[in-house]
């Protein structure tokens, strides 16, 4: 996949959130100075598949709650989540799913759906009365066996927007 450099960006934040490492982007990139990256330019992920060639898109409407799994741009499912409260509030923008973990444990339930912003994620809960409520650091909630259906759905690659 291509990632479009954006202001504050390096290539050691951008390997963090792809979760590669900056040896894979300078050799995929030819890129032989890291310091030398400027906004707008293309850097090639190498670990994860074009988007633009997967089916699916994840839409997350913050206000709504919901999680929306679109299939060849037609709606699929929509699902209740939870977001991020007033003081770590759920980042909006387009991100892609870049891995994922079978039974993470604790409160990040039975799936974890790592997305391309380091430390943010789709999730499932060991509270599953925060489903609907704005509560969590800034991730994305579901039930349980609402993100192990949605993960095996989605694969890695599958572009999520998140809007207000």
């Amino acid at each position: 996949m291509i990632h479009i450099v954006k202001s504050n960006e390096t290539l050691t934040s951008i390997a963090l959130d792809y979760r590669t490492s900056i040896t894979n982007l300078l050799a995929a990139n030819n890129i032989t100075n890291p310091n030398k990256i400027y906004i707008g330019q293309e850097i090639f992920i190498p670990t994860i598949p074009d988007p633009n060639t997967i089916p699916f898109i994840i839409s997350i409407s913050l206000t709504q709650k919901r999680l929306t799994l679109l299939s060849e741009g037609q709606v699929s499912k929509v699902y209740p989540i939870a977001v991020g409260n007033i003081a770590t509030s759920t980042p909006t923008g387009e991100y892609v799913i870049v891995n994922r973990q079978p039974n993470p444990g604790g409160v990040f339930g039975a799936m974890w759906l790592s997305l391309s912003k380091v430390h943010y994620g789709i999730h499932g809960t060991n509270n599953p009365n925060s489903i609907g409520k704005a509560v969590s650091l800034g991730c994305i909630r579901m039930h349980n066996k609402d993100v192990l259906e949605l993960s095996s759905i989605v694969p890695n690659g599958t572009k999520v927007i998140i809007s207000p």
